[in-house]
């Protein structure tokens, strides 16, 4: 297994591409990714944890 240094584990400064999630309803959560138009990942409500900002 390839060990990644701290720059690589951080990621870029400006990534490449950007993830964005869409709520198609309230009890579902849909991810895509910019320029990606052939890969998604959709969470039902009950498999997402709110996130500290």
């Amino acid at each position: 297994m390839e060990r990644l240094d701290g720059e690589e584990l951080d990621g870029p400064d400006s990534p490449d591409s950007t993830v964005a999630a869409h709520q198609s309803s309230p009890e579902r959560t849909v991810f895509t990714e910019q320029g990606n138009r052939d890969a998604w990942i959709s969470l039902d409500a009950e498999s997402t944890v709110e996130l500290e900002r």
